[in-house]
């Protein structure tokens, strides 16, 4: 369409907004235009903006967002690169964002825009400081959650709640608005991986900030496919983890570790096969143990771990490479450390777990310098 922008936004842009809306995307190019519409119906009262945080859309998304924004100066874009995930997305656009009040909604057009209004007017008159779309509460109507994430995500709430003392009924919720100053106090100790984003807020506030949820009808998606994979509930394990030790140790560490974790048991299980069926040496059956468990390591920290910098195509192989390179003093102590148990008690599943162990902190540190290095 190209329609001129109309008088009332440009009044708007001399006075500032007082909602910035920030959406996430990856792959929406079908939906954003459909939402900015929306958006434009539903805050015709209110002084708005739109933050478009996208994360390079191999479907070229962020140029549709780009030309919505040629037309309207309330439509913005940032487009990330080199860097993926949903909480560093809403995190990097409530942070760039110029209101006072910055609400959260999916591009995927199943949260319900039309509550905007009413989240504003909860936090406009000190009611809030956070208020939550919620799908556990009286009112609320669903059109497109499956029984199966339903049931998913019933079960995360519930042990969120218990974990982490968390009072809100729907801490898993991706839709909420949220005081911009009180959000920028937050911050510095949130994660920017992983996906629950409000679990992430709300755990790290530790009660201090005044909730208010309210009922909404999630719709069915129109366009596109989810972005929830079979990886989010190892990252869901890896945030309550890392909440319950009070960011002592980060989120992307407490996954790494737990890869290292199935990994010991892939290393403790060929080292028994050669050991015990083959006959191996143990010097060589520990050698052949860490290298399996390396090989099994780097896969799944590709794709769970470093799944905002996952490698693909040749870069897989180059990453498989330069994680054996830098692995490889790790590999030396491993070995080294498990002879000296081995050799004082011939106990062979704690010399190969004292082996094991030895490379962890190493191999955390080099891999985040050399094979998922931002680019």
């Amino acid at each position: 369409m190209n329609e001129a922008i109309r008088p009332d936004a440009h009044s708007q842009a001399q006075e500032g907004p007082e909602l910035s809306v920030i959406v996430p995307t990856f792959n929406e190019r079908d939906n954003v235009t459909v939402l900015y519409r929306r958006l434009e119906a539903t805050l015709v009262n209110v002084a708005w903006e739109v933050v478009f945080v996208d994360d390079n859309s191999p479907d070229g998304t962020w140029d549709v967002v780009r030309e919505l924004a040629l037309k309207d100066s309330r439509v913005r874009c940032i487009r990330r690169i080199g860097r993926r995930g949903l909480s560093g997305a809403c995190i990097e656009g409530i942070l760039a964002s110029s209101a006072p009040y910055a609400a959260v909604i999916d591009a995927d057009l199943q949260h319900d825009e039309t509550q905007l209004p009413k989240m504003l007017l909860l936090l406009a008159s000190d009611q809030a400081d956070l208020v939550v779309g919620s799908r556990y509460i009286e009112g609320y109507k669903t059109e497109g959650f499956n029984k199966q994430r339903a049931g998913a995500s019933a079960l995360a709430t519930e042990v969120a709640r218990k974990m982490l003392r968390v009072e809100i009924a729907d801490p898993m919720s991706g839709f909420f608005m949220v005081r911009r100053d009180r959000f920028e106090q937050l911050a510095p100790k949130l994660s920017v991986h992983g996906f629950k984003i409000l679990l992430d807020l709300v755990a790290t506030a530790q009660g201090n900030l005044r909730a208010v949820e309210i009922p909404y009808t999630f719709g069915a998606r129109q366009h596109g496919e989810s972005k929830l994979d079979s990886m989010v509930a190892l990252d869901f394990l890896g945030l309550v983890l890392a909440k319950l030790t009070n960011d002592v140790v980060s989120l992307r560490f407490i996954l790494f570790a737990m890869v290292g974790g199935i990994g010991l048991v892939v290393h403790l299980t060929t080292l028994f096969i050669a050991l015990e069926l083959i006959k191996v040496p143990f010097a060589e059956a520990q050698a052949g143990g860490a290298i399996v468990a390396m090989t099994t390591n780097f896969v799944m920290n590709n794709f769970l771990t470093y799944r905002d910098q996952r490698l693909r195509g040749f870069g897989v192989l180059r990453g498989l490479i330069m994680f054996y390179i830098v692995c490889s003093v790790g590999l030396l102590a491993n070995v080294g450390v498990a002879f000296s148990v081995y050799d004082q008690e011939p106990i062979w599943w704690l010399a190969g777990m004292a082996g094991a162990l030895m490379g962890v902190v190493w191999n955390y540190a080099m891999s985040g310098l050399f094979v998922w290095r931002k680019k």
